[in-house]
């Protein structure tokens, strides 16, 4: 299982908030269930481009016979090098 935090939105104002990614029921979300609860218990949503974002690494995952938390870090962190790259006005490195 591996541990994100994420930036959701409670009732207009923007928080981090840590998420955990595991091994997901194929029938749900990877995040149903912590984007439920947050919901219910805190007032909080994970934001769209986030659930999207999951749920194609999921799928791809899937389609690739990878590991799905370890795709979920690659993606992070590759997108965290992005950032740095683009923010420094550099390219981005190549994957």
């Amino acid at each position: 299982m591996k541990k994100f935090t994420i930036p959701c939105n409670f009732g207009g104002q923007t928080a981090p908030f840590t998420v955990y990614i595991g091994a997901p029921e194929d029938k749900h979300h990877p995040l149903h269930f912590q984007a439920d609860w947050l919901s219910k218990e805190r007032g909080g949503q994970i934001p769209g481009e986030v659930m999207d974002s999951i749920a194609k690494l999921k799928e791809i995952a899937d389609r690739n016979g990878v590991s799905f938390e370890d795709l979920c870090v690659y993606a992070i962190t590759s997108g965290n090098a992005d950032d740095a790259a683009i923010d420094a006005g550099q390219e981005a490195p190549k994957a």
